[in-house]
C-alpha cells in the first residue's frame, strides 16, 4: 500500500484573544483579478482596486469553511461559504443583490482579528443561496440575504495586509 508522508509541524496553544465574525467584504468579478501565492499566503493581486466594499451591521454575516473528505473515494476538498445580512431593503440594494446573484466573483474578507481571507483564488465564487425579507413586526429585521460560495483544495489563504492597503 503507498504511504501518503505529510510535513506536520504541530500547533501550539494560541493565549492571544480571538474574536468570532467578520467585519467587511470587498467584492470583484473573478475575471477582473488575479491572485499570487508565496508560500502559504496570498502575497499580490492584479487590481486591487476593482474590488467593491461591501458593509454589514455587526453581528449579522459569518464565513464558514467544511472539509469534505472520502477516504474510499480519494475526495478531498473544503466549500466556504460567506453569508451576508444586507438590512434595510431599498432599490439600489436590490441591484446590488440582483448582480451577486448571477456573477462570477472574487471575495476579500476581513475578519474581526484584523485578518484579511481570500474567496475565489482557485476557482469563482457565486450565489448559491439567498432572499428578501420584510419581517412581520416593527421590530423584525428588513433585509436582503445572499449566500456566495465556493469550492477548492484547501480554508481560504491569509493575504497579506500589506497587499490590500487599498482598499476602502
Amino acid at each position: 500500500m503507498a504511504k501518503c508522508p505529510q510535513t506536520l509541524a504541530g500547533i501550539t496553544l494560541d493565549c492571544t484573544t480571538s474574536q468570532g465574525g467578520i467585519k467587511k467584504v470587498w467584492i470583484a468579478d473573478y475575471n477582473d483579478v488575479t491572485f499570487t501565492k508565496t508560500g502559504d499566503k496570498i502575497s499580490a493581486i492584479s487590481t486591487v482596486d476593482k474590488f467593491k466594499p461591501f458593509e454589514f451591521r455587526r453581528g449579522t454575516s459569518t464565513m464558514t469553511s467544511t472539509l469534505t473528505a472520502d477516504e474510499t473515494t480519494g475526495v478531498n476538498y473544503v466549500t466556504t461559504e460567506l453569508s451576508l445580512v444586507f438590512t434595510k431593503m431599498d432599490t439600489a440594494k436590490r441591484i446590488e443583490m440582483a448582480a451577486l446573484s448571477i456573477g462570477q466573483l472574487a471575495v476579500i474578507v476581513l475578519d474581526s482579528n484584523g485578518v484579511y481571507w481570500v474567496l475565489g483564488d482557485e476557482d469563482y465564487v457565486s450565489a448559491s443561496a439567498g432572499g428578501a425579507e420584510t419581517g412581520t413586526a416593527k421590530g423584525d429585521r428588513n433585509a436582503y440575504t445572499i449566500t456566495l460560495k465556493t469550492e477548492s483544495s484547501t480554508y481560504p489563504y491569509e493575504v497579506e495586509a500589506d497587499v490590500v492597503e487599498g482598499l476602502a
